[in-house]
């Protein structure tokens, strides 16, 4: 299967996937569970692609710059600094970090 075969698949998949969800009857989606679930899976793929791309490397697992920055970044925002501060302090804090390693 070329490239581009597999990105004309994916792309009609992901259109079917959403045609699916716009679909589902109102009287699903307006149960409390179904409501609490679809505001959490955001939350839950979010955290999940940032552990992997903080600490992956291929097959392993690593602990470099990026976990130094990602302890950064939860400081500022536990400190309720504003995003663009969080964005760029994270990256100064890994990049002297990467700097003295």
């Amino acid at each position: 299967m070329s490239v581009w075969a597999a990105v004309l698949v994916a792309g009609v998949g992901c259109y079917l996937l959403k045609l699916a969800g716009l679909s589902v009857p109102a009287r699903v989606l307006d149960r409390p569970v179904v409501s609490r679930v679809a505001d959490l899976i955001p939350v839950a793929l979010l955290a999940a692609l940032v552990a992997v791309q903080v600490v992956g490397d291929g097959q392993r697992l690593v602990a470099d710059a990026r976990l130094v920055g990602l302890g950064a970044a939860v400081v500022l925002l536990l400190l309720r600094a504003p995003f663009l501060l969080v964005v760029f302090g994270s990256a100064l804090v890994a990049a002297l970090a990467r700097l003295l390693t």
